[in-house]
């Protein structure tokens, strides 16, 4: 479904803030709180706006522990299979599909190297996934804005 302007303006304040009011998202883009709670029916209707979600600091749980880990999958394993077995481990941050070798690179947050070490293990035990190939993150040199 194509967004209007409005829509767009909408989605970019619910991206910054999912808590603000419709009341306050109305004033920022000039529409009365019952017409922005109309669009944003209407986006997650149309599934433009899959959900709300809190994003959640990882070092407040104690995961300070960073890994990328290469994902090497069984043939013949969809994109959708291997999303699926992945949103079970919370420790997941961030998977995406890759060019290469591996069929996708997994971004993984744990609290020490045993949590990692039991986070791999759990993982290479999935029946999609053959083998992983990792590597720990000593120090974090640049983090932009929209990187997560």
């Amino acid at each position: 479904m194509p967004l209007d302007d409005l829509d767009e303006q909408i989605v970019a304040h619910l991206i910054r803030d999912a808590r603000a009011s419709y009341a306050e998202i109305g004033t920022g883009v000039g529409l009365s709180a019952p017409a922005v709670k109309r669009r944003v029916d209407r986006l997650r209707g149309t599934g433009v706006i899959k959900g709300f979600t809190a994003r959640v600091d990882p070092h407040a749980l104690g995961w300070t522990t960073e890994a990328h880990v290469e994902v090497f999958c069984a043939p013949r394993t969809s994109p959708a299979a291997l999303l699926s077995c992945l949103e079970r481990f919370p420790e997941v941050v961030r998977a995406d599909t890759v060019t290469g070798k591996a069929d996708a690179v997994v971004r993984l947050l744990a609290s020490d190297i045993r949590h990692l070490e039991a986070v791999l293990e759990r993982l290479r035990e999935e029946p999609v996934v053959l083998s992983t190939r990792s590597t720990v993150v000593l120090n974090r040199l640049l983090e932009r804005p929209g990187d997560h």
